[in-house]
């Protein structure tokens, strides 16, 4: 044990607080015995302790306004209540007033120190999980959101206005330009904020198996499903379900999600009770939902549905202003990390990354300076470091914008050269496409990519 547990002992029966006190202190905890509801009430004020285990009939105060005495003066104490007349009244009433547990009398000490056990572990998950909101809470807040242009300015000024409301919420851009990391920052900004955010990637899940991922399964709903199965809608209760790339979803998915989003109850799949939710939803896609329901990728009445409230994150290279302020954070958010301290950027680096247009958004800019604090071995990262994409002079719009070529044709083209400048490494291409890696295998086995050249007879 790196801290003693403080253990307070309250009991008018001398053999009952001896005892205790004996072997609980035999077992490694501190423990202080006193009398008289009084005299516990004085020693908690003066000092602080973790478990206090408190007789329910004494003289003077007894363990029930012991226990509100407590918890007024420190509610983080977990009060154990011991009696020798236990109700299920009496049960209701101790926990209703703050008790953590009760204990009936008589009892084996072996099940007094297992509730110390128990008590202190879910003090310490309880600690746990307020340092995890807290430095979540940091990572998400408004000043780490780095950025100085209007674009962002817009972005931050609507986050402020909507997160307290339970509206749906909708926010397009390219991959790599923050959805998740805007998404976070509405829900920590709610009433919802100490109730779970959960995500789920819905180009990354196979369509197979996108239905289980987000309503659940019961046991034997398939082959394979040894057990039942909660999922992201019930893990969610009470919280918030950010579902990122909804457009990447089937169809027949698309009509389930719009059942629940109208409905606020689903089945589990091979269920058949019916669950009630209580979710805010927040969707996220990287292509034109709008165009997609033109085409028939996209049910009209789902888009609708999640276009309550629109964000659109800007590319990076339509706010270039943020690229210095982006790098000073990445460099010292990296340098801590790695130990190397944080490194500075050569005027002609930095230029060389203003010219960039950074298709892979502000995820590619983040991969490129992590990896250039553990590589570089020089305090001032200089333009030698850079990959050879960079360095290049970028070539005119005009080579990408070709007139009288569809936008598929274009992309085509696009992905195949990324993938030949990385020689067809798809895990470092669907970083700099800005791209999950399984929908790059998508686009590759749509236009029917192949490392020897590109199909000249494919129609798109």
């Amino acid at each position: 044990m790196i801290q003693k547990i403080k253990i307070l002992v309250v009991d008018d029966e001398a053999v009952m607080r001896d005892t205790m006190s004996d072997w609980l202190g035999e077992k490694g905890y501190d423990v202080v015995p006193v009398c008289s509801g009084m005299e516990a009430i004085e020693k908690v004020k003066r000092e602080s302790f973790n478990v206090a285990f408190v007789d329910m009939k004494m003289p003077g105060l007894d363990g029930m306004e012991v226990l509100e005495a407590i918890k007024r003066i420190n509610p983080d104490i977990a009060v154990i209540i011991m009696t020798a007349y236990a109700t299920i009244e009496t049960a209701i009433v101790s926990m209703k007033k703050g008790a953590y547990d009760y204990l009936v009398k008589p009892f084996s000490l072996d099940e007094a120190e297992l509730i110390v056990r128990k008590t202190v572990k879910y003090q310490e998950l309880v600690a746990e999980n307020i340092l995890l909101r807290q430095q979540l809470e940091g990572k998400y807040s408004l000043k780490n959101i780095i950025g100085k242009s209007q674009q962002m300015k817009d972005v931050l000024e609507l986050v402020e206005n909507i997160a307290d409301s339970n509206s749906t919420v909708l926010i397009q851009g390219a991959s790599g330009t923050g959805k998740e990391v805007i998404a976070r920052l509405i829900h920590l900004k709610s009433l919802r904020r100490d109730k779970a955010f959960i995500a789920a990637n819905c180009a990354a899940i196979p369509r197979e198996l996108l239905e289980s991922e987000l309503f659940g399964h019961e046991k034997g709903a398939f082959t394979g499903a040894t057990f039942a199965k909660k999922g992201r809608f019930e893990l969610a209760n009470g919280g918030t379900l950010f579902l990122d790339e909804v457009g990447e979803m089937s169809l027949n998915a698309q009509v389930h999600l719009l059942r629940v989003l109208q409905e606020r109850e689903f089945r589990r799949v091979g269920g058949a009770e019916l669950i009630k939710i209580d979710v805010r939803i927040i969707a996220s896609s990287n292509t034109n939902l709008e165009q997609a329901v033109i085409e028939g990728k996209f049910r009209e009445d789902l888009f609708y549905r999640l276009n309550v409230i629109t964000m659109y994150l800007s590319k990076l290279k339509e706010r270039k202003e943020d690229i210095p302020l982006l790098v000073d954070h990445f460099l010292t958010k990296y340098g801590l990390e790695s130990g190397r301290g944080k490194k500075s950027m050569s005027q002609e680096t930095l230029d060389l990354l203003m010219k960039y247009d950074w298709p892979g958004n502000i995820r590619e800019l983040e991969n490129l300076i992590e990896r250039l604090v553990i590589l570089c071995k020089d305090k001032i990262i200089r333009p030698e470091y850079l990959p050879q994409n960079i360095k290049k002079e970028p070539k005119g719009e005009l080579s990408i914008f070709i007139p009288n070529k569809q936008l598929e044709e274009v992309e085509k083209q696009y992905i195949h050269e990324v993938l030949k400048e990385y020689n067809w490494n798809k895990s470092k291409s669907a970083k700099i496409l800005g791209i999950e890696r399984m929908t790059l295998y998508k686009k590759i086995k749509k236009y029917n990519l192949k490392k020897e050249g590109l199909d000249k007879n494919l129609s798109v």
